[in-house]
């Protein structure tokens, strides 16, 4: 048995059927749920997001769900630090963090820690957004390709929010976000070489996908459907009516938020809204698996099968998780 404590990670990609595996743990372990989702963080955003109801999280709550604005942002530095103070609150009681979500940067953020980038410099934004509308995003997209050809490659240049952060790390300290993520990666190989751990935890690494990809799209296109039935427009309507939201924003920008924003602007029908609203999940989910097939240790679960809480039960026996 490790000497450090017990934490269970339950990933997977949207729609996969995460929360309700998370639920049926909670009612046989002594766990207690952190959400990571970098959507479910906001406050009035609840269909959109496919947020669990008030009913169910009054049953069993879930922490860091409806902890910001949607006029905030909220940043993978900012989850780690919440996450480590939930998971050590958690663990003071003699319980065990379940950390269920599709953010798969949050996770790895916990997992590996964070790289030592400048703190976000506002007279920089200032100066790069002035130079976007004069200059356009691609003239940026350009400057990064100079000086960050790695950043450049992964971050497209209808990307403002991740655009302007790379530009941001390079003014601000001179050296590359690229170059940054290089020396925390050589850091935590140092850290694992030596016997340490980078999160001070046990961790079990789970994800639950339906093997069948085409079921996973249908999901994806019922649950959407199911979303506009019940109210999403509205609820979308209800943001706008807001002085302070616009589409730049990290919470207008979440997948379904900014086709339904175009939709009411009147760039989009409503049956293109829908339309790019599915694809755009659609590709969220192949970005989520990405990450996984990437993620070391990692034991998966078919959301088809019958039987997938005794199999997470007797493989979190396997690695000690459970005493």
């Amino acid at each position: 048995m490790s000497a450090l404590p017990p934490a269970i990670f339950l990933m997977g990609p949207t729609a996969s059927g995460k929360t309700d595996l998370a639920i049926e743990l909670s009612k046989v372990l002594p766990c207690e749920l952190i959400s990571v989702d970098s959507a479910l963080v906001y406050r009035g955003m609840d269909i959109g997001t496919a947020k669990p109801s008030k009913e169910l999280l009054a049953a069993h709550p879930h922490r860091l769900i409806d902890i910001i604005d949607p006029a905030q942002s909220y940043s993978a530095a900012e989850f780690r630090r919440d996450a480590l103070e939930a998971m050590a609150d958690i663990t003071r009681r003699g319980n065990i963090p379940l950390l269920v979500g599709g953010t798969m940067l949050y996770f790895k953020a916990l997992q590996d820690g964070l790289a030592d980038m400048p703190a976000a410099d506002p007279l920089i934004r200032a100066e790069l957004e002035t130079q976007a509308a004069t200059e356009g995003w691609q003239r940026l997209h350009d400057e990064l390709a100079r000086v960050d050809p790695e950043s450049a490659a992964r971050i497209h240049p209808n990307d403002p929010q991740r655009l302007i952060r790379a530009l941001e790390v390079f003014r601000a300290s001179g050296t590359s976000m690229s170059g940054h993520r290089a020396r925390q990666l050589a850091q935590s190989t140092e850290v694992a070489a030596s016997g340490g751990a980078q999160l001070p935890y046990t961790v079990a690494n789970l994800a639950i996908a339906p093997q069948d990809r085409q079921v996973l799209h249908r999901r994806i296109a019922l649950r959407f459907e199911q979303m506009l039935e019940q109210g999403f427009v509205d609820e979308v309507i209800a943001l706008r009516a807001r002085s302070d939201l616009h589409p730049a924003l990290p919470s207008i920008r979440a997948v379904g938020y900014r086709q339904v924003w175009d939709h009411l602007d009147g760039k989009l029908t409503a049956v293109e809204m829908q339309e790019r609203g599915v694809i755009a999940t659609r590709q969220l989910a192949k970005r989520q698996f990405t990450w996984l097939r990437s993620w070391a240790d990692l034991h998966w679960l078919d959301s088809l099968e019958r039987d997938n809480l005794s199999r997470t039960l007797k493989y979190l026996a396997s690695v000690s998780i459970l005493a």
